[in-house]
């Protein structure tokens, strides 16, 4: 069974992320990968020039985002400090159908939930969930704070 990283952050990750799309398809060239993911925080900025770096490399592209997660609703503008702001989320396009409701979600977080970052709520994720792989994301992933 192949290995490939499913949680990587670009330079679209602001503050973030240092990986330059380039360098990274060519690690990951160099290291006999056959997939890769590029799942920056709250954007998609950079999944068409990785898209085509991968493909021109021979590397399966895995597109994605990490998301955040309101607490209740992506409406909200209530000031809400720490660890309760937001969840981090892990979403990933398994088809072509996924890729369009990652495009939708994505969007919904700036038009209809942006307080401080780009937000989505349950109400989205359940509404565009075809073809969509949720992962647990990082530490500050809602099934690692709830632990």
């Amino acid at each position: 069974m192949a290995f490939a990283h499913l949680h990587v952050h670009t330079e679209y990750s602001l503050l973030d992320g240092s990986n330059k799309i380039q360098e990274y398809v060519a690690r990951v060239k160099e290291l006999g990968m056959t997939a890769a993911a590029i799942t920056d925080h709250g954007v998609m900025y950079g999944v068409i020039d990785f898209y085509k770096a991968a493909n021109a490399a021979g590397i399966n592209p895995l597109l994605g985002c990490e998301v955040y997660v309101a607490p209740n609703s992506r409406f909200d503008r209530e000031k809400v400090s720490g660890e309760d702001r937001y969840y981090h989320l892990v979403l990933l396009a398994e088809n072509n159908t996924g890729y369009s409701n990652l495009m939708k979600i994505v969007s919904k977080g700036f038009v209809d939930g942006y307080y401080y970052k780009p937000r989505v709520d349950m109400e989205v994720l359940t509404t565009y969930h075809e073809g969509i792989i949720a992962l647990s994301a990082c530490l500050a992933g809602e099934v690692q704070r709830n632990l």
